[in-house]
C-alpha cells in the first residue's frame, strides 16, 4: 500500500509541476508592455485565467510601474469559480462550457470599453482557454438560448475545438479577429496562455484580436459534418458572406500584437522534469494529441505494456485535448473517459499507474468549480470497482466514467487553477 500511495503521490507531484509552469504570477510578468506615454490602460481579459493575469497585470503597472490607479480600467471575465480579489479591473464570473447571462452582459461591457479605446490608449487582451464561452456575444437575432443549445450540440458530437471555434465565429460579435476592428485605432497587445493544439492564435479563445485564417466555407462544413440542428438566425448568419471574418492585412490589425506566454509544450517540459527527478525516463508523447479518448488510451496502454515487458521505468507524457462522442447517460470528461478506458486496456497489469487531468482544474462536468478535473488508475482499479458493484465497461458504455471513479474514490480534484494549457495525461511504468 505505502508503494501505491508513493506513485499516487508522484503522479500528483508531476501534474502540479504541470499546472505551476503555467500559472500567470510566474509566465506573465516578463511579457508586460511598458506603460503608454499618455491615455489609459485597458485591461479586457477573457478565460479561466483571466483573473489570475489581471491581477498580475495590476502588480506590475501599480506597484512596479507606478501607473496611477484612474488610468487603469478594464473588465476581466472568469468561469465560475476561477475569480480573485482585484483592486481596479473588475471582475466577473460566467458560465463555462455552457454561457449564461452573466457572460452576455460582461461581453457587452467588454464590447464597449473596447469602443471606447482612442489612439492614446493601450489596450490589453489577457486571453486563455475558456474564453469563448466567457465572452458570448451573439451576432445578428442570434438569442442566448440559442447559443447555449448550440453550444451543448457541439460538445456532444465530437467536434474537434478547432471545429468548434470556426463556427463560433461566424455567430458572434467579438470573435475571429472582431474585437480588434472595435478596439482601433488603440494600440492593442494581446498575451495568451495557450490551451489548443499548435498554439494557433486564431484558436484560442476564437482569436478576438487576430486574423481569422478559417473561411465561411469552413465554418458550413463543420455544420453539415455533424448534421447540426442550426437555428434560423445562426442559418442567416452562415449563409451572409458579409459577415466573414477580418483576415490577414485588415486595418484592424494595424497597431496589434501577440505573444503567448505560456504553452502546453512548457507545461509538459516543467512534467517531464518532475518525472525524472523521481527516477523515469520521460517520453514525452506531444503536446497536441487530438482523438476519441477512449482509442488514445488503448495505444497509450499498448505502448505501457511494450515498455513494461522491456523492463524500462518511464512516465509516458502527453497533452493535447482529446474528445468524446457522448452515446450515453453518464457524467464525465475526455480525461475521466481516456483514464477508465486505460484502466480496461490494461487489466488490472501490474507495475503500471496513470493520472489524466484537465490543467484548468476541471473537466467536462456541470460547469461547477469542484467538477473533477480527471482521474487516477492503477493495478488495482478493475478489481476495487467489481467489489463495489462497477461494471467497468457498462461505465465506458454509458459514458459514466464520473459515476465509476467517484464511486471507487479516484477522481482527481484539485480545484480551479486559474490557468489553463489543456490536458495532460501521465504513465508510469515500472
Amino acid at each position: 500500500m505505502r508503494d501505491a500511495a508513493e506513485t499516487r503521490a508522484t503522479l500528483r507531484a508531476i501534474f502540479d509541476a504541470a499546472v505551476r509552469a503555467a500559472h500567470p504570477s510566474d509566465c506573465l510578468p516578463a511579457f508586460l508592455p511598458e506603460p503608454p506615454a499618455k491615455g489609459q490602460i485597458i485591461v479586457l481579459a477573457a478565460g479561466k485565467a483571466a483573473a489570475s493575469m489581471t491581477v498580475a497585470a495590476e502588480r506590475f503597472y501599480l506597484d512596479e510601474r507606478g501607473v496611477a490607479p484612474a488610468r487603469l480600467a478594464g473588465l476581466a471575465v472568469t468561469r465560475i469559480g476561477y475569480g480573485e480579489p482585484t483592486r481596479v479591473v473588475g471582475v466577473v464570473e460566467a458560465g463555462h462550457p455552457v454561457p449564461d447571462e452573466a457572460g452576455l452582459a460582461a461581453a457587452r461591457s467588454t464590447l464597449a470599453l473596447a469602443q471606447a479605446a482612442g489612439e492614446d490608449d493601450l489596450v490589453l487582451a489577457l486571453i486563455s482557454g475558456g474564453g469563448s464561452a466567457n465572452w458570448i456575444a451573439p451576432a445578428g437575432g442570434l438569442t442566448l438560448a440559442e447559443k447555449q443549445g448550440l453550444t451543448r450540440a457541439l460538445l456532444r458530437s465530437g467536434a474537434s475545438i478547432g471545429e468548434i471555434n470556426t463556427l463560433r465565429k461566424r455567430l458572434s460579435l467579438i470573435k475571429g479577429g472582431r474585437l480588434a476592428r472595435i478596439a482601433a485605432p488603440a494600440r492593442i497587445v494581446t498575451l495568451a496562455i495557450s490551451d489548443v493544439p499548435g498554439d494557433d492564435p486564431s484558436t484560442i479563445a476564437s482569436g478576438p484580436t487576430v486574423p481569422d485564417h478559417t473561411t465561411m466555407a469552413d465554418a458550413r462544413a463543420v455544420a453539415a459534418k455533424y448534421r447540426l440542428d442550426l437555428p434560423p438566425a445562426a442559418k442567416a448568419l452562415l449563409a451572409d458572406d458579409a459577415n466573414e471574418t477580418p483576415k490577414p492585412g485588415d486595418p484592424a490589425f494595424a497597431r496589434a500584437e501577440f505573444a503567448i506566454v505560456a504553452t502546453p509544450a512548457q507545461s509538459l517540459a516543467a512534467a517531464a522534469e518532475a518525472a525524472k527527478a523521481a527516477g523515469y525516463e520521460p517520453l514525452l508523447l506531444g503536446a497536441d494529441l487530438e482523438g476519441e479518448a477512449r482509442d488514445v488510451a488503448r495505444a497509450h496502454a499498448k505502448e505501457a505494456l511494450r515498455l513494461k515487458a522491456a523492463g524500462q521505468k518511464a512516465a509516458l507524457i502527453s497533452g493535447g485535448e482529446l474528445t468524446v462522442t457522448i452515446k450515453g447517460e453518464g457524467r464525465g470528461g475526455p480525461n475521466q473517459e481516456y483514464a477508465l478506458a486505460l484502466a480496461l486496456a490494461l487489466d488490472g497489469e501490474s507495475g503500471i499507474a496513470a493520472l489524466a487531468g484537465d490543467t484548468d482544474g476541471t473537466d467536462g462536468g456541470a460547469g461547477k468549480a469542484d467538477d473533477p478535473a480527471g482521474a487516477v488508475v492503477d493495478a488495482t482499479t478493475l478489481r476495487r470497482a467489481r467489489d463495489a458493484g462497477l461494471d467497468a465497461q457498462a461505465c465506458l458504455a454509458n459514458n459514466d466514467s464520473t459515476g465509476f471513479f467517484e464511486t471507487i474514490g479516484d477522481l482527481l480534484q484539485p480545484g480551479p487553477t486559474r490557468t489553463n494549457v489543456n490536458d495532460l495525461r501521465v504513465v508510469l511504468i515500472g
